[in-house]
């Protein structure tokens, strides 16, 4: 690819892949019964200026009920008429530990004003709603801005001050299959190490996107492989290097949307087939090799200029 055509990852998008839901979600969480009336629901919402709550029954969440719902009861002369009639009974519900990137194409995908948020033990334990969703980029926007500003006069040339023919800063992450726990950690210890080299952030930003895809690939798909990022003086090259059972057809997997992720990781949040293109979309050169039953070995380079490097 033309190393002038740049390629460019906003702050919002970044703030996206990095936030969890539990960093944007509301924790004290209004709920009603099922044996609540529409009529006490319509007084619940105008006393806490809110537009929905979960339904809980004996502790375990039944439904969630919205102001949709009132409307439709009011329309029908049904204000008298309990919310376990009324609420929705199959719930979509998401994780506390799933990136907000996840949590926006839920929301784009199913419609809905609010989802209910559980722990891995399937507990309530907030509500988000995609206002939840901007106050957190806005409040993160903010604090990101002040370090940019601290940071902005640390000594970031530094290629500038070593005498070699040749240099590179090599960065090594061993991630673990299957370790959702752990999924993210390698791409975010890579931005802060770049961070502290000094390079600009709309750099680090395509670099922490792709590197967080790739990484999650390697959590889906495989038992386990290394992430290892090169920085050059030009350029910031990644390899993802994994023994997994690798790619059948390459062409297929680059398709939008294609997933071979098992339904139990779909559930978890993961596995939305859009990785490959994410990472393709940040790099300025993206090549992917694979062999069935060997393994894969993605290679991506983002490449530096004036702009590159704070």
């Amino acid at each position: 690819m033309d190393k002038d055509v740049r390629k460019e990852v906003t702050k919002l998008q970044e703030l996206t892949y990095e936030l969890k839901v539990e960093d944007a979600m509301t924790r004290e969480v209004v709920t009603v019964t099922p044996q609540t009336t529409m009529a006490e629901f319509r007084e619940i919402l105008r006393t806490h200026r809110i537009s929905g709550t979960p339904v809980l029954e004996d502790g375990r969440l039944a439904g969630i009920v919205s102001i949709e719902d009132l409307i439709k009861a009011l329309a029908n002369g049904e204000i008298g008429v309990a919310v376990g009639e009324k609420m929705t009974h199959s719930v979509k519900t998401l994780y506390t530990d799933e990136p907000l990137v996840h949590v926006v194409g839920q929301f784009a995908r199913f419609g809905f004003g609010r989802f209910p948020v559980v722990n891995r033990h399937r507990e309530l334990v907030g509500i988000i709603t995609q206002g939840d969703i901007v106050r957190a980029l806005l409040r993160e926007l903010e604090i990101d801005y002040q370090e940019e500003e601290i940071h902005r006069y640390r000594a970031s040339h530094i290629f500038e001050d070593i005498v070699a023919d040749e240099t590179a800063l090599v960065f090594g992450y061993h991630v673990a299959g299957k370790d959702f726990s752990a999924a993210g950690e390698a791409s975010s210890s890579l931005k802060t190490t770049l961070s502290r080299l000094g390079i600009a952030p709309p750099v680090i930003r395509r670099v922490a996107v792709a590197t967080y895809e790739a990484e999650i690939n390697i959590v889906i798909y495989t038992d386990g492989g290394e992430i290892v990022a090169e920085v050059q003086p030009d350029q910031i090259r990644i390899e993802a290097i994994d023994g997994g059972p690798g790619i059948p057809d390459i062409e297929q997997a680059m398709q939008p949307g294609f997933s071979t992720a098992p339904e139990w990781v779909r559930e978890m949040g993961f596995g939305a087939g859009m990785g490959l293109n994410n990472i393709q979309a940040c790099a300025d050169v993206m090549k992917l090799d694979s062999n069935v039953g060997v393994g894969t070995h993605l290679d991506i380079i983002i490449y530096l200029d004036e702009r590159g490097r704070a």
